[in-house]
């Protein structure tokens, strides 16, 4: 891809992702939401598609390919369920520390069976204190007879009851400033003492499961630390700034093209006043912000996707891409629900799901006030 013009191969993937989502997951999208069921069964197929390890090479079972194309897909994917998206991308999460973080001896243990979809992946950051309030952590991790002894709670976690591989970061200790020092493990589900607790039942993205995790005096040893002692925050944030903010911008422009698709549908199927919706120049208007709102997320995604495929530094450009993608989700769902009056409130009808999805996504990797303030902070550089 030059800046904004895909390539054919890129081409290529997207309408194969398309007509899987519109054959095997656009029908029971509706079903999943009402029943706030996550449809995991699904990964090895999805994995088999290569959806799920998009930027994994393809020596540690992935495809191969990169940012261009994992947006792509959860573009996708989301334009149907964003509950199954944030389930594949948060897993995403956990393969993209290990892949960028991990021992040659770690990749080669998880990644195989993650980028397949046989295995399922989590990364547990955010504690009750809050998720934007990163180093405030207060999971500890102490040496003891030449262990590790993590005990903590970890809440909001996606694929918190699902994982198979569980990425946590705790306090290990102090700096010389005073300040807490973050490690990064990977832990095993069946881990004696990790325990998922309650899962939550949410206003969107309810195709997911979230929940809270807690570790009781588990016991790990050195082979489970990522990368080394005193690294877990700049694993956290590369991750989330680069991995998770990708991966909630691709979301939110998929829920961005659903709407810009039944607005335009809707308008063009309802007659009033003897004539086509579109016919009235407030829904035209309605019609173009839409659009807008839909191609600006666009740009700045792939955008952004693009830079990290060619090594630049992008942490602002996903930070833009998420406020954009978000925000405008949000305003183009309420818009639509505007549009099609009576219509848009009925659950026949997805639009009302996008809202609930579209405001369930603004909280994952940033708040749009964090945003802002990253944002900031990046131009003023």
């Amino acid at each position: 891809m030059s800046m904004f013009v895909f390539t054919e191969e890129q081409q290529l993937l997207r309408k194969a992702v398309r007509e899987f989502v519109e054959a095997e997951i656009a029908p029971h999208a509706k079903r999943w939401d009402e029943e706030n069921h996550c449809p995991i069964e699904l990964f090895p197929e999805l994995g088999r598609l290569g959806m799920i390890g998009t930027f994994v090479p393809e020596c540690y079972g992935g495809v191969g390919m990169g940012y261009i194309e994992r947006v792509i897909c959860l573009e996708e994917l989301a334009r149907h369920s964003a509950g199954l998206a944030i389930t594949i991308m948060a897993h995403q999460l956990c393969m993209g520390g290990i892949l960028l973080f991990g021992s040659e001896e770690q990749k080669q243990k998880y990644l195989p069976d993650m980028a397949t979809g046989k295995k399922v992946g989590a990364l547990s950051l955010t504690e009750a204190i809050g998720g934007s309030n990163f180093m405030g952590q207060q999971s500890t991790g102490m040496q003891q007879d030449g262990k590790w002894l993590l005990n903590g709670r970890k809440c909001f976690i996606t694929n918190a009851h699902l994982a198979d591989v569980d990425l946590w970061t705790v306090v290990t200790g102090k700096n010389a400033r005073g300040r807490s020092v973050l490690t990064a493990f990977l832990m095993d589900k069946d881990t004696q003492g990790r325990m998922p607790g309650r899962a939550e039942h949410k206003l969107g993205m309810r195709s997911s499961n979230t929940g809270d995790i807690s570790c009781v005096n588990v016991e790990l040893d050195e082979s489970h630390i990522l990368e080394k002692e005193g690294s877990g925050a700049k694993i956290a944030l590369s991750t989330i700034q680069e991995v998770g903010r990708a991966g909630m911008s691709a979301i939110c422009l998929g829920i961005l093209r659903g709407c810009l698709e039944e607005s335009l549908e809707f308008s063009k199927e309802r007659m009033i006043y003897g004539k086509p919706l579109h016919k009235l120049i407030n829904i035209q208007f309605s019609l173009a912000e839409n659009r807008l709102d839909y191609e600006s997320a666009r740009l700045l995604t792939y955008r952004a996707a693009g830079m990290k495929d060619a090594g630049e530094p992008c942490a602002g450009e996903f930070a833009l891409a998420k406020y954009a993608a978000t925000e405008g989700a949000i305003r183009a769902a309420k818009r639509t629900i505007d549009l099609m009056g009576g219509y848009g409130v009925i659950n026949e009808y997805p639009v009302g799901r996008f809202l609930r999805d579209a405001l369930t996504g603004s909280t994952a990797g940033g708040t749009s006030d964090v945003l802002k303030v990253v944002i900031a902070a990046e131009s003023l550089k």
